[in-house]
């Protein structure tokens, strides 16, 4: 499904937010190809080149907003405004020459705040689309106007992230929603995503913390939580670069954690009188003592298959004030009872971890969250 080559209506425009462009009513796009920019150069050629060769036949735009790049981004991207121009889409490249970059966040929303398309392609500019992207993510949004559209990706350099990649293109469409606490982030991935501009300016703006805030984490979450769905075009769509540069690299660990705990609490364990933490091991125990006061008192017991941890028969939290200092047992897994928050991680037992749930024929997202 194609467009038809004008798709404007009048409250698409006031949907346009502070410091939109403002156009006459029928120089609308159907879609906007949003592009944060940060010393890409030595990508941008063949990024742009995926721009021209896409087979949607609605109009398209693409926003570029460059974010203090000391190399000659700009120069690159505005050497192809005449191809892209000439294959009907428009160009529009705007940025900042500051000492130092704003963020990708605060770069996210200049782009989406200069572009026009009823519908958001997020592009970051050191990856590769596949020719079908814009016009199969569009249909897919068309039908879903009020969820984050992904698609299966290739990683290249081949065989970087493994367990990562592998988990982005096979999870199914109910784990795109129970496995949002997962320390991967996002179930449909940020440089895949595609929604429509209403969707977009309801969840956001993007948090424009700067270096170091995981701002797709913090919008993906913001979209669950006002009712927003996923959902994942289920072919390759899009070649996704990992490289030490990525800006990905520059948000610790703790800082996911936290905010990862954060959510689960007020999603999940909120709806619970009682849980068992599946793993007595570091992982399992970080997760309670993670917790709210309120919620480690839920805590009923720690599971495992370790017969030294089960032994033991209870875990102590040193760390309390309370006296005396809170025992949790341990039990083996079989001797536990659900709800669980799982705390091994996927994919890392061989199949025995999955065995061992549907041994016990619980379902995910009711009877147990996977958290690592």
């Amino acid at each position: 499904m194609n467009p038809p080559k004008r798709l404007r209506t009048d409250d698409i425009e006031a949907e346009a937010p502070p410091g939109g462009r403002e156009e006459e009513e029928d120089s609308a796009v159907d879609v906007s190809i949003v592009m944060p920019m940060y010393n890409a150069s030595c990508w941008l050629d063949e990024c742009l080149q995926a721009v021209l060769h896409q087979d949607f036949t609605g109009t398209m735009e693409l926003s570029v907003f460059d974010d203090a790049s000391t190399d000659d981004s700009r120069k690159v991207v505005e050497g192809w405004r005449e191809r892209l121009e000439a294959r009907g889409i428009s160009l529009v490249v705007s940025g900042h020459d500051s000492a130092q970059p704003r963020g990708v966040g605060y770069a996210k929303n200049k782009a989406i705040s200069q572009s026009r398309g009823q519908y958001l392609c997020f592009q970051d500019a050191d990856d590769v689309m596949l020719p079908e992207r814009v016009r199969l993510q569009y249909e897919a949004s068309v039908l879903h106007p009020n969820s984050l559209i992904g698609c299966k990706v290739q990683r290249i350099p081949e065989g970087s992230t493994e367990r990562y990649t592998r988990w982005i293109n096979t999870i199914s469409q109910d784990q795109l929603i129970t496995q949002v606490y997962t320390s991967h982030g996002p179930t449909v991935v940020m440089p895949t995503w595609f929604c429509s501009r209403s969707w977009s300016l309801k969840v956001g703006p993007f948090d424009e913390g700067g270096k170091g805030v995981p701002e797709d984490l913090l919008f993906f979450y913001q979209s669950i939580r006002q009712g927003g769905g996923m959902a994942r075009v289920d072919q390759c769509l899009l070649v996704y670069r990992y490289h030490e540069k990525a800006a990905t690299h520059s948000v610790k660990e703790e800082t996911i954690w936290k905010l990862r705990v954060d959510f689960l609490q007020e999603r999940v364990l909120s709806q619970w009188e009682s849980f068992t933490i599946w793993n007595a091991g570091k992982q399992g125990r970080k997760l309670y003592r993670c917790l709210s006061p309120t919620n480690q008192e839920k805590v009923k017991a720690f599971c495992d298959v370790d017969e030294n941890k089960i032994q033991k028969g209870f875990y102590t939290y040193e760390e309390s004030k309370q006296r005396p200092k809170p025992k949790i047992p341990v039990l083996h897994y079989k001797d536990a009872s659900a709800p669980f928050i799982i705390c091994v991680k996927l994919d890392m037992t061989g199949g025995i971890l999955e065995e061992n749930l549907n041994s016990l024929q619980l379902k995910e997202g009711i009877d147990y969250f996977h958290f690592n």
